[in-house]
């Protein structure tokens, strides 16, 4: 690896420092976009049974509130349980954008370096085109000095790939999962409202 970094020439130091960044999130994101941290089995069954007992006290909406992004919509929710279906649905709502806005942390970045790590690759490329050129001189080419600059191209053009290629998959996963547990938890939150409206009994 070290042999293949020297190789490479500098430009490789972007990419592996892209590459450690996408590692981070990614392994960060596969912790914290886990079911039972996001959207826990029974919570709306519990929550329903504590608002039947003692309503939507104070201490029972924190606890929610802390509880797990689903939580949080519940909590939203409670906080209106006085006023009509409509503006539960809304309060609730507020707070999903915000919810949503903090499952898809650091995606962002990740998606920037899946767009941009094939770039790093290209400047790599270019630098070692130019290195190639710069061998050329009226009285021959000098042998080490094409060998590297063909290393330092193609080099940055593979390794640029390699990130790009497993940053991007995991963006695209990333942002499916965050838009499948925005789907359940707005499911979840409707029939909260609905239960507490006397529509149909929560389960």
């Amino acid at each position: 690896m070290l042999s293949i970094i020297e190789a490479a020439g500098w430009p490789i130091w972007t990419i592996i420092l892209a590459s450690v960044i996408s590692l981070t999130i990614t392994l960060e994101r596969f912790y914290s976009l886990r079911a039972p941290l996001v959207v826990p089995k029974g919570l709306l069954a519990q929550t329903l049974q504590e608002f039947r007992r003692s309503g939507a006290s104070r201490d029972a909406i924190v606890e929610l509130q802390r509880h797990s992004p689903l939580g949080r919509l519940f909590a939203a929710g409670l906080r209106q349980v006085g006023s009509s279906r409509e503006v539960m649905k809304e309060a609730i709502e507020d707070e999903g954008r915000i919810v949503v806005h903090q499952l898809g942390r650091y995606l962002t970045t990740l998606g920037t370096i899946a767009a941009m790590s094939p770039l790093l690759g290209l400047l790599g490329t270019v630098i070692g085109m130019i290195e190639i050129f710069g061998s050329q001189s009226p009285a021959g080419t000098d042998p080490r000095v094409l060998a590297h600059g063909i290393s330092v191209a193609l080099y940055n053009t593979a390794m640029g790939l390699v990130v790009a290629i497993p940053s991007m998959m995991f963006y695209r996963y990333f942002r499916a999962r965050v838009d499948d547990f925005l789907v359940e938890m707005e499911a979840q939150a409707v029939r909260l409202v609905e239960a507490i409206h006397g529509d149909r009994r929560g389960d």
